[in-house]
């Protein structure tokens, strides 16, 4: 039964998360991003990003360019991944995909889910980073009545998407300033919120858990980064080295020359 729950509130993020990768444009993008806390050699936290993105995440949405197997990169044995995020038949090799068809996703939801192998990379913009709008939007949910979820969101305003972690979170209130232009009313988010009922979190506590899920998706969008700057580090001292010697072997190649 829980499996189950968490599959129906993976489907109906779908659409929410459709907005949230098309533009800011549709509401929010007054709204500051905040710094999300990515580490991606935080390999605790990677962890329990990868398990939080298997039941929130992956129930709907594909990471069709993410490989099981790539996760014993950030610590896990095979053996764990098949026993704590592998939900299905599949086999350790193969892609982290879903079930759900795009013709499937395209009647249910009006377009086909995206991939979220690359969401982290693809959202920045002039707000930061994609983690960092990642990171806000996660945490900035709250309930409306007017919306056919039940859900509002400050950074994507009229977003589909529902809450799906608000167990954890709780339920928050957005504080609003009410502005006029003439006889033309609008409310403008001010940065606070108000705790309206507890989560299974506190609020640090979920903070971190956005956070270690968003250190994951920025991982996720490209595993070799922290082995390319490495290499890339490499790579620059050793030309630095070879231009001196370069530089030296010049000058002595040409020191009797007039």
């Amino acid at each position: 039964m829980k499996k189950f729950k968490q599959i129906i509130a993976g489907l109906l993020c779908t659409a929410g998360l459709l907005g949230a990768t098309a533009s800011l444009a549709a509401g929010g993008g007054d709204v500051k991003w905040d710094k999300a806390p990515v580490d991606v050699s935080n390999l605790p936290s990677l962890q329990n990003g990868v398990k939080l993105f298997a039941n929130y995440c992956l129930n709907c949405h594909s990471a069709a360019f993410m490989r099981y197997n790539r996760l014993t990169d950030i610590g896990l044995t095979e053996q764990q991944i098949k026993d704590n995020l592998m939900f299905t038949d599949k086999k350790i090799g193969d892609t982290m995909e879903v079930a759900m068809t795009a013709k499937q996703g395209k009647a249910w939801f009006g377009t086909t889910p995206p991939d979220l192998t690359l969401i982290a990379r693809s959202r920045a913009g002039a707000g930061g980073s994609g983690a960092d709008y990642l990171y806000t939007y996660m945490r900035s949910f709250y309930r409306d009545p007017a919306s056919q979820t039940g859900w509002n969101n400050v950074v994507f305003n009229n977003v589909a998407m529902p809450h799906v972690m608000w167990e954890l979170q709780g339920e928050r209130k957005p504080v609003f300033q009410v502005k006029k232009e003439g006889e033309r009313e609008t409310h403008v988010f001010t940065g606070k919120w108000e705790q309206v009922t507890p989560g299974t979190m506190e609020p640090a506590l979920y903070d971190q858990a956005v956070g270690d899920l968003v250190n994951y998706l920025q991982w996720m969008g490209e595993p070799a980064q922290k082995s390319r700057k490495t290499i890339g580090a490499i790579v620059l001292a050793f030309l630095a080295v070879f231009a001196y010697v370069a530089w030296r072997l010049n000058a002595a190649y040409w020191k009797d020359v007039k």
